[in-house]
């Protein structure tokens, strides 16, 4: 898998590899998150790409001074279990290094053990917390 930035042609098929990875939720617009996100360190908004080009997978990188964030890391479901998202994590885990970032947090949606694993194998644990969200900015 070759890794690059994402640039706005990429957006049709990002939104679609959500949709088929089942990121997606009806109070969330994928096209407005990229909005967001490429008005904000876009340069951390990498995709994946297959030998013939096609998007394959996807990782969305924050950071605001203090904690590093993970959004959106996804693999369309025929490329999974090949080491795409440990490669996307890897690289996500080493330029938040480089930045000064000191610890990188995620989310994970509730009952999803798969997700859950896949973290745990990469050094991740339980911080014991609870997320809290407000919607600020209705996206419908």
């Amino acid at each position: 898998m070759q890794v690059r930035a994402f640039t706005p042609a990429d957006t049709e098929a990002v939104v679609q590899l959500w949709q088929d990875c089942e990121l997606t939720r009806p109070w969330n617009d994928p096209h407005k998150d990229i909005t967001r996100k490429l008005s904000v360190s876009p340069d951390l908004f990498w995709i994946g790409c297959d030998a013939d080009g096609r998007i394959i997978a996807s990782i969305m990188v924050g950071y605001d001074g203090h904690r590093g964030w993970i959004n959106y890391l996804a693999v369309h479901p025929a490329h999974q279990r090949r080491g795409h998202a440990r490669l996307l994590m890897q690289r996500a885990e080493q330029v938040l290094s480089e930045l000064g970032c000191p610890k990188l947090n995620l989310q994970v949606r509730a009952g999803n053990e798969a997700v859950l694993a896949f973290y745990e194998r990469l050094g991740y644990a339980d911080d014991r917390t609870l997320s809290l969200g407000k919607r600020l900015i209705p996206d419908l």
